[in-house]
């Protein structure tokens, strides 16, 4: 299978839950992490498009599981982001309660970027969420977001750590990425590309 066009990405529908996604076949790829990551920035720089996933000053602004048609068979995916955001409690757990069913249910679900800020690394959702991917055998990749914020060496740094507290899980890997200067946005594309050209 070719690899993907990242940059013919189109918005196709926001899902409050399963039920409403599309049907259970392709390719997805989803992007998950703690609000105010960087998520929605590192899915408008992977795609190449400003204003594909909203970007807010106010964290917590992904409601839903918003899905992006990159061509018939692959879509990328914009889960809720977790931590920060201001909403009553109920909110966040109806939030909590359709990411968990959309990870442990969806079949076309391919491969996990899991995405943190590199000054805030592996908080315990982020831990949560790993470990619940190594048991699942579901791929995952992070990107160490904001990596300008860092000095180079403190940024290597950070990515040496990193690597080392995820040594043992199988099919997890990490790199540094940043939005604004483009950092690693290569590396990114390689990682979406192996999970998009797999035989189904």
């Amino acid at each position: 299978m070719k690899k993907p066009h990242y940059n013919n990405a189109t918005f196709l529908l926001s899902a409050p839950t399963l039920v409403e996604l599309p049907p259970d076949h392709g390719m997805e790829v989803a992007f998950i992490g703690r609000s105010n990551a960087g998520k929605s920035s590192a899915l408008n720089t992977i795609t190449g498009i400003k204003a594909l996933a909203r970007t807010s000053k106010t964290p917590g602004r992904t409601q839903m599981i918003n899905l992006f048609r990159l061509d018939d068979q692959r879509r990328l995916v914009d889960l809720p982001g977790y931590g920060y955001a201001k909403v009553p409690l109920a909110i966040k757990h109806r939030w909590q309660k359709n990411i968990n069913e959309y990870l442990q249910k969806r079949e076309c679900l391919k491969g996990l970027i899991l995405i943190m800020d590199i000054r805030h690394p592996l908080k315990e959702y982020d831990q949560q969420c790993l470990e619940w991917a190594f048991h699942s055998n579901l791929p995952t990749h992070i990107l160490l977001t904001k990596a300008d914020k860092l000095s180079r060496g403190a940024a290597i740094n950070t990515l040496i750590e990193v690597r080392k507290a995820i040594e043992h899980m199988q099919s997890t890997s990490v790199q540094l990425f940043s939005s604004l200067n483009k950092v690693g946005l290569d590396e990114a594309l390689l990682q979406l590309d192996s999970w998009y050209t797999e035989e189904e």
